[in-house]
């Protein structure tokens, strides 16, 4: 006999990524595979190619992957530098010390800033520390725009401005897995040369895509690097993606949801999308306000549209928090990484999201503190109905 007992309505995944997939992605992932080799597969290629470029707000080619976001990084790093180049990291959280074991690991040098993983990077410091280096060691400065693990942000365009003022030449390469469609991001605006992104946030996929947007800076860097490596090639995929096809078998299937996905977010708009996460995450904040807890992210200019990490009262397990919400309520938010494990509790509102299933995150998480003894001050889910009433 099966003793797992059934839940009764839909489960709520309110972790910051993997989103929820909405039916129309899920139906057009459900068309029959095509002959990626056939004459008719460039015609979608060269659509998901115009369509990518809109949503970085860019010119330049974006190269997609059959990979995670931790592809996305690894090919970053290997198309632009060399075993025993110097880059520039920063501790914002745990995907940004993931990023550089990553770049350890491929025989990189990691002048590696510790933070306290309540702040974005102080682009001051970028400034001092690319100042610093007169004879331009530095080959490139990492930045996780939307650190997952903690909410925060870093403001790419001021740490953009603070290599300008530095007069230095450093690669600029953001991690946006978290941020694209999320928050505003401009990868030719702010000057980066990689942007990498991954489909399972705001493009409300499923896991798999992966995307490296690539400056012309960035290409000819490519050219000279002498790390070793076949799968990540850029030109070669720029070359096949010319002709609409890729150098090997792509995720098919995926690419049709990406394709849908990228219709949706069209048909919203934009600047709609991006209004809508960040309504949506600051309802967030007044209900976390309003229970009388704390906000891991420090700084109110840093808050992220896709995710709220928020600290529990010392002595308290966040994860016991979480596994009694998810028992009673059918509910699955994020878990605190690294430092912060079971330090924090992650509230994602990412991707195919709307006001009333912020309402019903939210109820889950005040029933669920005071079912878990969790000290705090009831009417966090009253404010934050009232803020979403009268903000549109």
């Amino acid at each position: 006999m099966n003793d797992k007992k059934y839940n009764p309505g839909r489960h709520f995944l309110q972790i910051p990524g993997p989103s929820n997939v909405p039916d129309r992605v899920l139906q057009a992932m459900a068309f029959p595979t095509v002959d990626h080799r056939g004459p008719d597969f460039p015609e979608l290629t060269f659509r998901l190619m115009e369509k990518l470029a809109a949503l970085f707000k860019t010119k330049a080619p974006v190269i997609i992957f059959p990979a995670s976001g931790t592809g996305g990084w690894e090919s970053s790093l290997l198309n632009t530098l060399s075993p025993g180049d110097k880059v520039l990291a920063f501790e914002t959280g745990h995907f940004a010390t993931l990023w550089k074991n990553v770049a350890e690991k491929l025989g990189l040098e990691i002048d590696f800033v510790p933070g306290d993983w309540r702040h974005g990077i102080d682009p001051g410091t970028v400034e001092e520390k690319l100042k610093a280096d007169t004879h331009h060691t530095i080959k490139a400065v990492l930045a996780v725009h939307t650190e997952t693990s903690t909410g925060i942000n870093s403001r790419i365009s001021e740490i953009r401005k603070a290599i300008d003022v530095a007069d230095h030449p450093a690669l600029f390469m953001v991690d946006a897995v978290s941020s694209l469609a999320c928050s505003d991001y401009r990868h030719d605006e702010w000057g980066v040369d990689v942007t990498i992104s991954a489909s399972q946030k705001g493009l409300m996929l499923p896991p798999g895509l992966c995307f490296n947007a690539v400056s012309e800076k960035a290409l000819t860097c490519s050219k000279t690097s002498t790390a070793h490596h076949s799968y990540w090639r850029w030109q070669e995929m720029l070359d096949n993606n010319a002709r609409g096809y890729f150098p090997y078998t792509p995720g098919t299937n995926l690419l049709y949801g990406l394709d849908e996905a990228l219709n949706m977010l069209s048909e919203e708009g934009l600047d709609n999308v991006l209004a809508r996460h960040a309504r949506l995450a600051k309802a967030t904040r007044v209900a976390v306000a309003a229970w009388g807890l704390e906000n891991l992210c420090l700084n109110d200019d840093e808050f992220s549209n896709s995710t709220t990490a928020v600290m529990m009262p010392d002595g308290l397990d966040a994860d016991e928090l979480r596994l009694t919400i998810l028992d009673r309520f059918n509910m699955s938010l994020g878990m605190g990484l690294g430092k912060v494990k079971g330090k924090v509790f992650r509230i994602g509102h990412i991707g195919d999201f709307n006001d009333l299933m912020m309402a019903g995150t939210l109820s889950g998480v005040e029933m669920g503190l005071g079912i878990a003894g969790v000290p705090h001050n009831k009417g966090g889910v009253q404010a934050a109905l009232e803020f979403l009433a009268q903000e549109r």
